[in-house]
């Protein structure tokens, strides 16, 4: 692939996969290498031209860990500008089987399942039309990409699938995320540590736990996160809406600059959070306040319906109280009426302007 300009092949990756397999079981290796052969998906009929078709695949993962060995990951393109992946193809995981091994949820220190389809260090990426299916652990990575715009991505998995994250971005720039279908187990995009100038546009989300950034702060350097902008997107049945999360006692870091606008949601039970006491586990060793900043948050009409009495939760660190936060036509009835919707509010300095439903915290 080089530096050209290149159309990956989903019906060709799957020869590959498979030859991997007969080189000694190095499925979820790189494609670049694997063990001591290299494989070329020109030899195997791709031509990479941006003119010949070579699309329209199912590849499947195998359906247990033994042929991954060491390697978090399934698929993996690394290093390559000007790349671009499309025909309609699907990535199935073939997770089911794997999911009960994950216990992320009480082990900080669990071993991570395979992702689906990981970009490490890509450049000028182009991702269209690609669905992706039961992933074991994450569906779609990008780590340390530039100028990547995904479009036309569906994504699902069941609602009880633990940790499958629909699209996860960390230490990105100029990420544009639009017009997708995420339904799955975990957040349908999480927005890591280190990322600035994304965009996330257009996406239908549920089951799943919502939009969120973070966690942030559970590792010590960690970049900050700063320029989000996400907006036109409805969230149907998930646990959050539109979250921003970091760890108690964490290690500092920053997040700034991130509107949230025009957002509808059905019966989501989060609708606006920020969660600065973020602990996953059934207990955390520690419940010092979260040395996170996060400033200048703006959530720009959002409307809809929350299935918790609290619709919007503003939760922020004793340590690193939050700034400038602004709600600005907020409309969020209590599912079946009766009762209004309530906030809850702490460390945080809020504006509030236009409608405000529930009612501002006192």
């Amino acid at each position: 692939m080089g530096g050209e300009r290149s159309t990956a092949s989903l019906r060709q990756k799957e020869v590959v996969e498979n030859k991997h397999r007969g080189a000694g079981g190095c499925v979820g290796s790189s494609l670049k290498q694997c063990g001591s052969r290299t494989f070329d998906v020109k030899s195997f009929g791709a031509c990479g031209d941006g003119r010949k078709d070579d699309s329209n695949g199912l590849l499947k993962a195998p359906n247990g860990l033994r042929s991954f060995g060491s390697s978090s990951d399934w698929i993996e393109f690394g290093w390559v500008e000007g790349l671009t992946l499309t025909g309609g193809g699907t990535f199935d995981g073939q997770g089911a089987s794997s999911w009960p091994l994950n216990n992320c949820s009480t082990n900080k220190n669990c071993k991570l399942l395979p992702s689906n389809v990981k970009f490490v260090s890509m450049t000028k990426t182009r991702l269209r039309g690609i669905t992706s299916m039961n992933s074991k652990f994450f569906h779609i990575v990008l780590l340390d990409c530039k100028d990547f715009h995904g479009t036309g991505i569906k994504i699902s998995a069941p609602a009880n699938s633990p940790n499958t994250d629909g699209i996860h971005i960390e230490r990105s720039t100029g990420v544009l995320i639009s017009n997708s279908v995420i339904g799955t187990g975990d957040d349908c995009i999480s927005i890591g540590q280190g990322n600035s100038h994304v965009t996330i546009t257009g996406i239908t989300c549920g089951p799943g736990h919502g939009i969120s950034v973070g966690s942030l702060g559970r590792y010590p350097n960690e970049g900050d996160v700063k320029g989000l902008l996400i907006k036109d997107c409805t969230l149907s049945g998930t646990s959050n809406g539109i979250r921003i999360k970091t760890w108690a006692n964490s290690h500092p870091s920053a997040a700034s600059n991130m509107t949230f606008e025009d957002i509808s949601m059905t019966n989501v039970t989060n609708p606006i959070i920020i969660d600065q006491t973020y602990c996953p586990y059934s207990s955390c060793s520690s419940l010092v306040p979260s040395s996170v900043k996060l400033s200048d948050i703006f959530f720009k009409n959002i409307r809809g319906t929350s299935l918790s009495p609290v619709a919007v939760t503003l939760e922020c660190s004793k340590r690193a109280p939050c700034r400038n936060v602004n709600l600005e036509d907020v409309h969020l009835d209590l599912s079946g009426g009766g009762t209004i919707a309530k906030s809850l509010c702490q460390n945080v300095q809020a504006n509030y302007s236009g409608t405000q439903i529930p009612p501002p915290c006192e």
